[in-house]
């Protein structure tokens, strides 16, 4: 990891950002400390090292990686291995793995320490197929009698803090989280995030929110709620009245990135993020991403789609996504997005937090 200098932020974004940032209170699950309790949910392809840096520059509390296969860390595979890949200047940021077998999931688990995190998780919440039809992700959750020994075997071979993320269950005629928080505890695990779906449910439907306040009410570790939080208004109301000791964001901050911050917004505040803050941002993960890979066409898919992301809610937004998914070159690309953003000025975002959005799964 090649790592340069990046381009500061103008005066006027850094500004806002260190207003808001210092709404913010720190927060502490079991032994692990994070800036706030608002925190990036883990997302398969996305949660490598330059969106985490981002989101946490953007007042985001803590940050999860995506998930990486224990199996392809213990084959040594490059890309898997490149996966575990923390920046220097992430501070709160644990590494997720997933995988069937607990001596599998151990060993990769000691090599995981080598990128030094603050946390160790275990993905018990991926609904995907090709995941869950080899014992791993949310199929974890359909036999209880095995996490006992599953969890222990995980927390001997590390000496940093052990979590688990999970759904409320299986399906309808299996909602076994308080079951396996209890478990969980037992052998040692620090806190739980609850995605607030069943596996059958994917990411359709609404997370269950009354649920999960009932099991945080409950629940004897620190609960971090999951599901549907795509709006800063929806996440103060859940921050203002919950059961649960931290919130997981996962779809939002792709469309809005400064979410972590807007959530600090007092409601007789006029504060907000133009488009050339949204270019400026652009412009840092890029930079972020050029530290990551030097495959040029990586950083095409990668940019691409964040900053089609990004610009959704903007004016003449279905234009500039056609436009960018047509063009083939990294740099005319993101020439394309700085006359985008730029030329909007002022214009504000409006985004629908009920459209579906990346309901085909994303970890």
């Amino acid at each position: 990891m090649n790592i340069t200098q990046v381009t500061p932020f103008s005066k006027g974004l850094q500004e806002k950002i260190d207003l808001l940032s210092k709404r913010r209170e720190a927060i502490q699950l079991g032994s692990v400390s994070f800036a706030s309790p608002l925190l990036l949910a883990p997302m398969s392809n996305i949660c490598a090292f330059p969106f985490r840096l981002l989101m946490e520059e953007l007042g985001c509390g803590g940050t999860v990686s995506e998930l990486i296969s224990c199996h392809g860390i213990n084959y040594g595979n490059e890309k898997t291995i490149r996966m575990l890949s923390i920046h220097p200047e992430e501070k709160h940021v644990g590494i997720q793995l997933f995988g069937e077998d607990a001596e599998s999931m151990a060993k990769a688990a000691k090599v995981a320490l080598e990128s030094r995190p603050k946390f160790i998780d275990i993905n018990m919440g991926c609904p995907v197929r090709k995941v869950v039809t080899k014992g791993s992700g949310s199929a974890l959750l359909k036999d209880t009698s095995k996490l006992g020994n599953f969890f222990g075997t995980i927390k001997k071979a590390i000496d940093i803090p052990l979590t688990i993320k999970i759904r409320t269950g299986w399906d309808d005629d299996m909602i076994n989280a308080k079951e396996v928080i209890h478990i969980a505890r037992e052998e040692g695990v620090e806190f739980v995030a609850i995605h607030g779906r069943t596996r059958t449910q994917q990411y359709k439907g609404q997370a269950n929110w009354e649920l999960l306040e009932e099991i945080a009410s409950e629940s004897p570790l620190p609960i971090i709620g999951n599901g549907d939080l795509h709006s800063a208004s929806l996440v103060k109301k859940r921050m203002a009245k919950s059961e649960c000791d931290a919130f997981m964001l996962a779809r939002g901050p792709l469309r809005d990135p400064f979410i972590f911050l807007e959530s600090y917004i007092k409601d007789n505040e006029e504060i907000t993020f133009t488009p050339s803050d949204y270019w400026e941002i652009t412009k840092r993960l890029f930079e972020y991403n050029q530290m990551y890979t030097d495959r040029e066409r990586t950083l095409l898919v990668i940019m691409r789609k964040h900053m089609v992301w990004f610009a959704a809610g903007l004016s003449n937004a279905a234009n500039f996504r056609n436009m960018i998914f047509k063009c083939p070159e990294l740099d005319d690309s993101m020439k394309i997005a700085e006359d985008y953003f730029l030329s909007l000025e002022t214009a504000r975002k409006q985004i629908n937090p009920d459209e579906a959005f990346m309901t085909s799964g994303h970890g």
